[in-house]
């Protein structure tokens, strides 16, 4: 009988590693265009967690953690949201399948 351990998302991505830019590969072009925004879908479905809900109705955004699917950019129902790959060499290396 086989156990297998569920291991939530927090411990995967901590898994990690990160060589970050410092030239972010993802900005939010128009911040007011987040805080006319009611449904906000990138604070529910980036993996990463990498929207947090702000003051006023902003959002704040941290690039470090971004392990680079590109949902933010695509759940964007204002187009918000400007996301390169990063840099060669730099961005998130995979370490847990």
């Amino acid at each position: 009988m086989s156990m297998e351990r569920k291991i939530p998302i927090e411990e995967r991505l901590n898994s990690n590693a990160w060589d970050v830019d410092q030239r972010p590969h993802i900005r939010i072009k128009d911040p007011d265009q987040c805080r006319k925004c009611d449904a906000k879908p990138c604070l529910y479905l980036c993996p990463a967690r990498c929207y947090t809900p702000g003051s006023d109705g902003a959002v704040l955004f941290s690039h470090e953690g971004c392990v680079e699917c590109g949902t933010c950019r695509v759940v964007c129902p204002s187009g918000a949201i400007e996301w390169n790959y990063p840099k060669s060499g730099y961005g998130v290396q995979f370490r847990f399948g």
